[in-house]
């Protein structure tokens, strides 16, 4: 995939369509690492924060995923830029220059992180498991533990591109499931104009807003995103790669990283529209089992089961990226590799647990959005701090303009998060 030589010239003879032709064939075949970590902002965790939002405010926080995928998308290119210009993941250059009391400290926090955002996955396609067959929660978690293996097999083989061909498969499963009902209850228009305007309605949105924020921008997927496109288009560190080299894949996961998180913008906010046009007023929506009733009740049992397949979808796909991502997480920091199959076992446990004892599969989804939403600043000011370093990135390093958006968006992450601590703490949230 890299270019290490000299620029060969396009043969005489050949005409320009043929070699736009090529040009975009070209473009098309670096495309892919943005679409695996895109899998991790339409998680379970999004549909349980998007359709409590939409059911409960209406189009009130939509502004909230249109800013957060905005962030989204900066955060994830700076992190793909990291991985190809230097040949390292985020994690392994944390993990180069924290003193070792920090980095064991470090990894902890990103464990957590890494940790709850497994714990909504593998419930959530439990919850897609029993809506669509009854099967008990618990055994719906190992089952879905169980898939995920295989698709983490197809990874840990070596084999990235397959393992990026089945995530894009199932991220187009999971938009046709979360979509599908927008065709049959179109959004008011007015109201999602008005949604667009920042605003709140008292502490429990300020608790749903953090929620959502935890679930758009995405810890683990920040972390994974450096290692996944270092992996496919950088994998020896030490090959002298030419900078017009390096300049062609930055510019080409540009444009991945706009592809995939338009899309997974698209979904989230489809899934908040669809929940107040179709889920406004009805009881008992406050769940996904009482949210996919209510949606079967008002757009038919077919869109229902199209949804709880979505679901499903996005359970699976986003739980092996999940895993993944802690596996990189810890061996960037730690230089320590536990077998992805032997974390996979160990990470589970928790969620089926949870579920064995009757801990409200909803609520814990929420939960662990609001616990990654605590865990973005401690990536996102490494992440802003180092891809602006000309000692490190050279000539790809941050702009100006670049550098100001990621300071605002980490000064707005800081803000909020302080204020749902204030929240959490004083009880106000639940009030």
């Amino acid at each position: 995939m890299l270019e290490t030589t000299g620029h060969q010239p396009t043969p005489a003879g050949h005409p320009p369509a043929r070699r736009l032709r090529g040009s975009r064939r070209a473009l098309l075949g670096l495309l892919g690492p943005a679409f695996v970590a895109a899998i991790a902002y339409v998680d379970p965790g999004n549909v349980a924060a998007n359709l409590t939002a939409g059911a409960q405010y209406g189009y009130l926080l939509v502004w909230v995923l249109v800013a957060a995928n905005v962030m989204a998308v900066l955060v994830q290119y700076q992190s793909a830029k990291l991985g190809i210009v230097t040949g390292k993941s985020l994690p392994e250059i944390l993990g180069e220059r924290l003193r070792p009391v920090w980095r064991r400290a470090f990894w902890v926090q990103a464990e957590i992180v890494a940790a709850a955002t497994d714990l909504a996955e593998v419930v959530g396609g439990a919850v897609a498991l029993y809506l669509l067959f009854g099967l008990p929660l618990p055994l719906g978690a190992v089952i879905v533990g169980g898939i995920s293996m295989a698709l983490l097999a197809v990874q840990s083989r070596n084999q990235q591109r397959p393992f990026e061909f089945v995530i894009m498969f199932l991220l187009g499963i999971i938009t046709v499931g979360f979509l599908a009902g927008l065709f049959i209850s179109p959004p008011d228009p007015g109201g999602v104009v008005a949604g667009l305007l920042p605003g709140f309605q008292g502490p429990d949105t300020v608790l749903l807003a953090a929620s959502m924020l935890g679930a758009t921008v995405m810890p683990h997927a920040i972390y994974v995103h450096s290692a996944l496109s270092r992996d496919r288009h950088r994998p020896d560190p030490h090959l002298h790669v030419p900078p017009h080299a390096v300049a062609r894949l930055v510019r080409a996961t540009r444009w991945d990283v706009v592809a995939a998180l338009a899309v997974a913008g698209i979904v989230n906010i489809g899934m908040l529209l669809l929940a107040a046009s179709t889920l406004g007023g009805e009881g008992g929506t406050d769940t996904i089992e009482g949210a996919h009733a209510a949606i079967t009740a008002n757009l038919g049992p077919v869109v229902g089961v199209v949804f709880a397949v979505g679901l499903l979808a996005s359970g699976l796909a986003s739980t092996s990226v999940g895993c993944y991502a802690g596996g990189t997480i810890m061996q960037g920091l730690l230089k320590i590799r536990i077998p992805l199959m032997t974390r996979r076992v160990l990470t589970l446990i928790p969620a089926v647990v949870l579920l064995a004892v009757g801990f409200d599969p909803t609520w814990g989804l929420v939960l662990s959005q609001v616990v990654l939403s605590f865990g973005i600043p401690f990536v996102l000011v490494p992440l802003v701090v180092l891809t602006s370093s000309k000692s490190l990135m050279g000539q790809f390093a941050d702009g100006l303009a670049l550098r100001v958006a990621a300071v605002v968006s980490v000064v707005l992450v800081v803000a909020l998060n302080l204020v749902l601590l204030w929240l959490t703490f004083t009880g106000a949230a639940g009030r």
